[in-house]
């Protein structure tokens, strides 16, 4: 099957969720494929459905001054942070086409990113009954999603160069006594984002059994 991919660059968290629900409504309609919609947001914090807000240990006005917004959606979890540095993910993805397992899907999300960090000699893993990636007691990829007829959206948060320090002002994933960490954290240097995601597309491809075409890239074939 073919998936398209969307690289967009910076886009802001709103305009990213709009552009999800139009991706939606076209996959189930069927007048798009699979879709992955890679990108990064400028800083932000989400709530998820389950979100408390006392997760959020400092004022909106604080977050304000360091140029960071609160905004709550949809997807599964509570609270997360998005930012410059940040690989973030959003498939649209029509499980009726694949497996109709909520289960399976969030743990094929994270096999897609257990399988980038051994890329990077990263030992990665499972945390029993705590959604996301970890490479011990610290979170790499964090996983947030919804389902509106088997269609998937939101999706995965990769720390790549990501400023940690944002991380402080909230309870990450609601989970106390639980850290976060980078790519970069590990690895002692910054790495090249743009080849943190040809590794993740190539990984995503090949644990859901898709062709990953970028857009461009098929409209030169087709012109």
């Amino acid at each position: 099957m073919i998936c398209h991919l969307e690289q967009l660059g910076l886009v802001d968290y709103a305009a990213a969720l709009e552009l999800q629900r139009e991706r939606v409504a076209e996959r189930k309609a069927g007048t798009i494929p699979d879709t992955l919609l890679l990108l990064e947001h400028p800083h932000v914090y989400t709530l998820g459905r389950n979100g408390g807000q006392e997760n959020i240990l400092v004022s909106p006005e604080f977050l304000a001054s360091r140029g960071a917004q609160v905004i709550r959606t949809d997807r599964g979890g509570d609270v997360t942070y998005h930012g410059p540095g940040q690989l973030v993910g959003y498939p649209i993805l029509d499980l009726t086409q694949h497996r109709r397992d909520i289960s399976w899907y969030m743990r094929s999300l994270e096999e897609v990113f257990i399988r980038t960090a051994r890329d990077y000699g990263i030992e990665a893993g499972r945390s029993e009954g705590a959604a996301g990636v970890w490479v011990g007691n610290d979170k790499l990829t964090a996983l947030g999603v919804h389902l509106s007829r088997w269609v998937t959206s939101h999706g995965f948060a990769m720390n790549v160069n990501t400023d940690l320090r944002y991380f402080e002002w909230i309870v990450p994933c609601g989970l106390h006594g639980k850290g976060v960490t980078s790519l970069a954290t590990l690895l002692g240097h910054e790495v090249e984002m743009e080849e943190v995601a040809e590794r993740v597309v190539e990984h995503f491809g090949a644990v859901f059994g898709l062709e990953v075409w970028a857009v461009e890239e098929l409209k030169s074939r087709t012109s």
